[in-house]
């Protein structure tokens, strides 16, 4: 018989997040997490943490690491037995740690690529590195049974979100497609406004939102938010 998937969150650290790029009065500490979705085809582990940066890009954001290959084992894993690497994209808090996976296929839209190898977006070596293997999509893609990447433009072009179909409901790997859960639900109201036909003027949302939840997710998690979005 076929166990349905298990999915467990690694705590891979946090940043300082400056006043001024939110338009706070003080920074704002924001987690990074990845996530670990085992099934019996394998292990997917869905970003990959924070990459040591520049003098000025540390000295911007003050970043705090747990070293991925603490995470995995804690979570009772080695970086050998994870089978495909998704990122939601490749901005270094997200896909520091994918150097250290040569020769395991990284999931990646090409829209994403594109941007990454155009520069003045993240850091050259992590993209392209020694044994990196790219499988480049340009859509959705369902990846095992029940395994879906679905694109989530917005934060960047080439976004993307992991959809995992479990026993228990759908549970969403939104990344960073909205920062926070408040800002997922915002959007899933906007959207039922739209479908009660409110009169305008309407908050907007984005187009993607409406294919996320035809999956019927039960939880939708994020990578800065340790929030969880639920249904009502």
């Amino acid at each position: 018989m076929t166990a349905g998937p298990a999915v467990r969150r690694l705590d891979l650290g946090y940043f300082l997040r400056p006043a001024e790029e939110y338009g706070g009065t003080s920074p704002r500490a924001e987690p990074v997490y990845a996530y670990l979705v085992r099934r019996d085809e394998g292990l997917v582990l869905f970003d990959t943490g924070i990459a040591a940066a520049d003098p000025e890009t540390e000295a911007h954001y003050r970043p705090r690491r747990r070293p991925l290959d603490e995470a995995l084992r804690a979570a009772g894993v080695e970086r050998a037995d994870v089978d495909l690497v998704v990122n939601c994209h490749l901005h270094f808090d997200h896909c520091g740690g994918n150097p250290g996976f040569a020769g395991t296929p990284i999931l990646a839209q090409a829209a994403e690529l594109r941007a990454a190898r155009a520069g003045m977006y993240t850091f050259d070596e992590l993209v392209d590195f020694d044994g990196v293997r790219y499988e480049e999509l340009d859509g959705e893609l369902e990846v095992w049974p029940g395994v879906w990447i679905i694109p989530t433009p917005g934060h960047s072009d080439g976004h993307q979100s992991l959809v995992v179909i479990k026993d228990d409901g759908t549970l969403v790997l939104a990344g960073q497609a909205h920062d926070f859960a408040s800002e997922f639900a915002s959007a899933d109201l906007a959207r039922r406004a739209v479908d009660e036909a409110v009169a305008a003027p309407l908050p907007e949302f984005r187009p993607w939102l409406g294919r996320l939840l035809e999956f019927d997710p039960r939880r939708v998690v994020f990578a800065h938010d340790a929030a969880v979005w639920e249904p009502a």
